[in-house]
């Protein structure tokens, strides 16, 4: 994948919550979180310089699959760019996301432990986050 410069120019939270469900875990049993992650992209219309990067991460409740509570976090981050070509705006998304990981695994964190909860802390992630951001080859973009 083609490398383009980018800057980020500020972060901000869209959306924080943590709400428990009174499901505690029996005998001391450790419960699957499974968060699951999403990625939204826009471009700005009166700048085209300018892309929008929101990350969510959820963790909630189903019939199959209890959890202990339900979380939610939302950061978007606005990154500069002079990206024209397809590849260069695609390469600029797969290192902003990058970029923005650390904030949100922060923030999942931070949220946990002020709700008095245990710490969840979401791994580190050595490659790319999205399945759609690896080369065609099968090679990673990191």
């Amino acid at each position: 994948m083609q490398k383009t410069d980018f800057t980020l120019k500020g972060i901000r939270a869209d959306e924080l919550t943590f709400k428990l469900n009174g499901i505690r875990p029996q005998n001391g049993a450790k419960m699957d979180l499974k968060p699951t992650f999403s990625r939204k992209v826009r471009r700005a219309v009166e700048n085209e310089k300018l892309c929008f990067i929101s990350l969510t991460v959820k963790i909630e409740k189903t019939e199959d699959s209890p959890k202990p509570f339900d979380l939610s976090v939302t950061l978007t981050g606005v990154f500069e760019s002079e990206a024209k070509t397809e590849e260069e705006k695609k390469a600029v998304v797969v290192g902003g996301t990058a970029v923005l990981y650390p904030y949100l695994r922060s923030a999942v964190t931070n949220l946990t432990t002020a709700a008095l909860a245990a710490p969840i802390v979401l791994p580190v992630i050595g490659g790319v986050l999205f399945p759609e951001d690896r080369e065609k080859d099968g090679g990673i973009v990191s």
